[in-house]
């Protein structure tokens, strides 16, 4: 029999629900992962377990089993993303690892992480989640692999807040600097080969960023960050009260490059300062970049890179990839039930951003064979 495009997607799927659930070693905890990520990408409107299940089995009895297997079932989520993640890189011409923030709304105080937030380009103050996702660019396609949850200390500080949401011992209140350092080791453990791809992201809103570089470049990892127009750079000769800003340096010493369209790229070479894993501090080459705004005369927003063999017009596109990291992040809320967790548990909330982005990067890559 002639197989038909349905009967092809649908036995695509059943390939990527084997292959991402089929190392669990309870048959039941396979079947309800397929499920989940069925209930997913088949439920219309809002994804509640209730829903998906009626949706994907014809029952609204087995939401139970779902919330079960979200939220209390035993099943590691990191190795399912690592299996995720090099479907992914297979099926894309990867050119970065883009870092993107991910303001999750929520009501009362007792799920995981819930605090509230300022946000700047709302005006306004919000209950919420922080999360931070990996996702892996290729230009038309942003694919979040990785996921790690912000956690303010009354949540690992306080024992009984810590066990009624499930938080275990290893999740400590850490800057969001270092929990964009932990995905990137953790991508790195999972590529094959050895293959990595820089580093991209936007954070100025919410973290230091100095650290991050610092730790990127001491591990030889290539990166294209956005700093704040005021970080001090130079020299540990110079007394910080001397060294100049990022911006004063383009604007004093920087070189204009055409890029098209009338459009000119502002650079400055500049040493990046390195912390390697042993604490031992390095230097190495690096560059800012900017897009010139021809109408207030000043540098945009400002890029510190460690790329220093490519053309700068090259690498401000590259920088336009967390743009399409939270257009996926949008995607995910409005289609793919980013937003719809149905739960209070740490695990529960990391076993729902990996089977949500599994939906979204099936939904995304639907045709290409891995």
């Amino acid at each position: 029999m002639h197989e038909t495009p349905e009967m092809a997607t649908g036995r695509a799927l059943d390939d990527l629900s084997r292959l991402l659930f089929g190392h669990l070693h309870r048959s039941d905890q396979q079947r309800w992962g397929q499920v989940y990520l069925q209930g997913l990408l088949r439920t219309h409107g809002k994804k509640t377990v209730r829903r998906m299940a009626a949706t994907v089995t014809g029952s609204e009895a087995a939401a139970s089993s779902l919330h079960q297997f979200v939220n209390a079932s035993p099943w590691e989520w990191t190795p399912v993303r690592g299996r995720l993640a090099r479907w992914s890189a297979r099926s894309l011409p990867v050119r970065s690892w883009t870092l993107a923030p991910t303001v999750l709304p929520k009501r009362g105080d007792h799920s995981p992480g819930v605090h509230q937030r300022f946000l700047p380009e709302s005006g306004r103050t919000v209950n919420c989640q922080l999360g931070l996702g990996l996702f892996l660019d290729a230009g038309q396609a942003h694919i979040p692999v990785d996921w790690q949850l912000f956690l303010p200390p009354r949540f690992t500080q306080d024992p009984a807040v810590r066990d009624r949401a499930k938080i275990p011992a290893t999740a400590q209140a850490r800057p969001l600097w270092d929990h964009a350092l932990h995905l990137v080791q953790e991508m790195t453990s999972w590529t094959e080969d050895g293959r990595t791809a820089p580093v991209v992201a936007d954070l100025t809103a919410l973290c230091n960023i100095t650290p991050l570089a610092q730790r990127l470049q001491g591990s030889g990892h290539a990166f294209v960050l956005a700093i704040p127009g005021q970080t001090a750079l130079g020299g540990p000769e110079l007394p910080p009260g001397e060294r100049p800003s990022a911006r004063a340096l383009l604007l004093r010493c920087g070189v204009r490059h055409p890029a098209g369209a009338g459009r000119q790229i502002i650079s400055y070479e500049t040493p990046v300062r390195g912390v390697r894993p042993s604490g031992e501090h390095t230097q190495g080459a690096g560059r800012l970049l900017a897009e010139w705004d021809a109408g207030t005369g000043r540098p945009g927003r400002i890029w510190l890179t460690n790329i220093t063999d490519r053309h700068p017009a090259e690498l401000l596109e590259l920088a336009r990839s967390p743009r399409g990291a939270q257009s996926a992040v949008r995607s995910m809320g409005e289609d793919f039930g980013l937003l719809d967790f149905e739960g209070r548990s740490f695990p529960g909330w990391h076993r729902h951003m990996t089977l949500v982005s599994a939906a979204y990067a099936y939904g995304a890559l639907e045709g290409m064979t891995p």
